[in-house]
């Protein structure tokens, strides 16, 4: 990748998305010295128009932008920078500068998605979603037989909290499946939405 820096006086938009949620927490500006720091330190550094300086989000406040993944425009004049962010990501301590609230909850769905989609590729020793992608598909099938009995029972004699527990697994599990048959959440998404009717 190799942002343009010259077509704007030596800076460029970046703006910086959660990671997690998909949700747009700020807009700065960087020159070629603020991309080189934000790649080489992982944490998200613009170039201050108005202190005239590089910029490090979070180097008072400790509200760091940590970098997960920098994408560039078709013209390579904007950037996109998929963060998870410490703490709030606007200087008056809203969770982004657009007053929007940044929940981590429905999008994390995407990320837990792409978390096993690496881990069924990469397949690291140690981790309990390997163990079941080598178990093959009829364990897996069993363990989400199994989750949705228990996630059954608590619905029915259970605890709220308990309900919540054992639907998670479930749905973590499904999604290991899923996985292992080449599917993802989204083919879920999009027969649900063929089948959606206003």
């Amino acid at each position: 990748m190799n942002p343009d820096f010259n077509k704007m006086g030596g800076l460029i938009p970046a703006i910086v998305q959660d990671a997690q949620t998909n949700v747009v927490l700020m807009l700065g500006f960087m020159n070629e010295e603020a991309y080189r720091a934000t790649v080489e330190s992982g944490k998200v550094t613009f170039y201050s128009r108005t202190k005239q300086r590089l910029w490090t989000k979070g180097e008072t406040s400790g509200h760091f932008l940590h970098v997960v993944k920098i994408l560039s425009d078709c013209d390579s004049d904007t950037l996109l920078i998929k963060a998870n962010p410490v703490g709030p990501a606007c200087h008056t301590g809203a969770d982004t500068c657009f007053g929007e609230t940044n929940r981590d909850g429905f999008f994390f769905l995407q990320y837990l998605q792409d978390f096993i989609t690496r881990r069924f590729r990469e397949q690291p020793e140690g981790s309990y979603t390997t163990s079941l992608f080598k178990k093959g598909v009829n364990r897996m099938a069993q363990k989400v037989g199994e989750e949705a009995v228990e996630t059954v029972i608590e619905a029915t004699n259970g605890t709220d909290e308990g309900l919540i527990y054992e639907a998670s697994d479930l749905i973590y599990h499904l999604v290991v499946l899923l996985t292992a048959k080449g599917f993802t959440l989204e083919d879920l998404a999009k027969e649900l939405k063929k089948r959606h009717k206003e």
